[in-house]
C-alpha cells in the first residue's frame, strides 16, 4: 500500500437519510431538548461537538451532557435504523465507480476519517451498500475535535493494512472547509467536493490542494485524489 485514502461520509459520499431526525428525536427523549436544531450547521462537525453545541445553546449543564451523551447515542442508532428501511441514503453521483477505481489500483487503502459515531457511520454506510469498502477510520465517537481524528486513522490503517501510512501519503477528501483543515493541519493532501454545503469557490479558499464539483466524471476524480 503507498497512498492511504480517507473519506468524508455525509455530503461527499451519501446525502439525505434520516440521520437529522433521529438525532433530534434522540436529543428530545434524553435530554428534554434538541436546542436551536432547525436551524443548526452540522457540516463537518463531530456528532459529540454538534450535540453539545445545541444542548449549550439550550442552557444544559455541561455535566449533565457528559453524564448522558452515552444515553443519547443508544437513542439516536436505535431510532437511525428504525428509519432507514423507509428512507434509505442517497449514493452521491459518481461514488460507487470511483470507489470501485481505487479498490482496482491495488496500491490504495480506502478509509474513513468522519465525525459520525463509529456505528452511525456503519448503519449509514450499510444502508448505503458502501460498508464493505469503507470501514476502518476515525469517527466522531473517537473524539469530539475533528483535528484530532487524523492521528486516530493513520493508527488504525497502519494496524489494519500493516503498512506505515504517513499524514504525507495520504489524502483527505470531504465536502467542507473543516474536512480540509483537518487534513492540512497534519500535512495531508486534500480533496474537496462541492457536493454538499459549500461551493467550488469557498472550497478552494479554504485551502484544498483539488476541488470536485461532483465525482461524476471518475478519471479526473481519480487523478484530483491520486495526485
Amino acid at each position: 500500500m503507498q497512498r492511504l485514502v480517507l473519506f468524508d461520509i455525509d455530503g461527499t459520499l451519501i446525502r439525505g437519510g434520516p440521520a437529522r431526525a433521529a438525532f433530534h428525536r434522540a436529543l428530545l427523549e434524553v435530554f428534554g431538548t434538541a436546542g436551536p436544531i432547525e436551524h443548526w450547521e452540522f457540516s463537518g462537525k463531530t456528532d459529540p461537538q454538534i450535540a453539545r453545541e445545541l444542548l449549550t445553546e439550550a442552557g444544559v449543564e455541561r455535566e449533565r451532557v457528559d453524564e448522558k451523551l452515552p444515553a443519547l447515542w443508544d437513542r439516536y442508532l436505535a431510532e437511525m435504523e428504525a428509519r432507514l428501511p423507509d428512507c434509505p441514503p442517497e449514493v452521491l453521483p459518481g461514488v460507487r465507480e470511483l470507489l470501485d477505481r481505487l479498490v482496482a489500483e491495488g496500491h490504495v487503502a480506502l478509509g474513513l476519517l468522519t465525525g459520525n459515531v463509529v456505528e452511525g457511520a456503519r448503519l449509514k454506510l450499510s444502508s448505503a451498500g458502501l460498508y464493505s469498502t469503507l470501514s476502518v477510520g476515525a469517527f466522531g465517537s473517537d473524539h469530539e475535535v475533528r483535528t484530532e481524528l487524523m492521528p486516530i486513522a493513520l493508527r488504525r490503517a497502519r494496524e489494519h493494512w500493516g503498512a506505515q501510512f504517513t499524514a504525507e501519503a495520504a489524502v483527505v477528501v470531504g465536502d467542507t472547509p473543516r474536512d480540509v483543515d483537518c487534513g492540512r493541519s497534519h500535512g495531508a493532501r486534500t480533496v474537496a467536493v462541492a457536493t454538499g454545503r459549500f461551493g467550488v469557490d469557498r472550497l478552494w479558499s479554504a485551502g484544498a490542494d483539488g476541488v470536485l464539483e461532483t465525482f461524476a466524471d471518475t478519471d479526473r476524480a481519480m487523478a484530483q485524489i491520486l495526485g
